[in-house]
């Protein structure tokens, strides 16, 4: 993947802010914190508002947009003066980035067997009562290492769609 200029890394809620921080902060990302578009992951998930906050500085270089979410169907539509000069690319974390707790805790067959949500998984099954909490996913993940072999262990078992992205294409290994 070719990531050109600056990028604005926009992360769908705070458990994937709080892992896409924790990637940036050890190294771990195919990018450095100093070409993030306003030096840091941003939480606006809204087009227009994007738009308005960041867009109108007036920037030379290419903007390249990766929205970390986990529904394939959220639209994020820029306005025509923008479409040119930015690539909108989409990191899937479906069905939710909880998956990733599923998957380090090695419970990704009982939770396929399961029938819930990966969130209600850690609930119920788990008893991680927090596991949406910006708090719970930094200290669930101070291990990088932890986060990185859930990541590539998901990416593994997986069926992503053609030309879909996920976290692992974004880890530098």
């Amino acid at each position: 993947m070719n990531l050109e200029g600056y990028i604005a890394c926009i992360c769908e809620g705070s458990a994937e802010q709080a892992i896409m921080e924790l990637l940036l902060e050890k190294n771990r990302l195919i990018f450095s914190d100093d070409r993030l578009l306003g030096g840091e992951i941003i939480r606006c998930r809204n087009a227009k508002m994007f738009e308005m906050i960041y867009l109108r500085k007036g920037f030379n270089e290419k903007i390249t947009i990766l929205r970390v979410l986990d529904s394939r169907r959220e639209q994020f539509t820029l306005s025509k003066a923008y479409v040119e000069k930015i690539e909108v690319i989409n990191v899937i974390t479906a069905p939710e980035i909880e998956i990733l707790i599923i998957m380090s805790e090695g419970k990704y067959d009982e939770f396929k067997s399961s029938g819930i949500k990966p969130s209600e998984f850690c609930k119920v099954r788990l008893k991680y009562r927090n596991v949406k909490s910006y708090e719970f996913v930094r200290s669930y993940f101070s291990d990088e290492e932890r986060l990185i072999k859930a990541i590539l262990e998901y990416k593994r078992v997986s069926k992503s769609r053609k030309g879909e992205l996920s976290l692992a294409d974004l880890i530098r290994l």
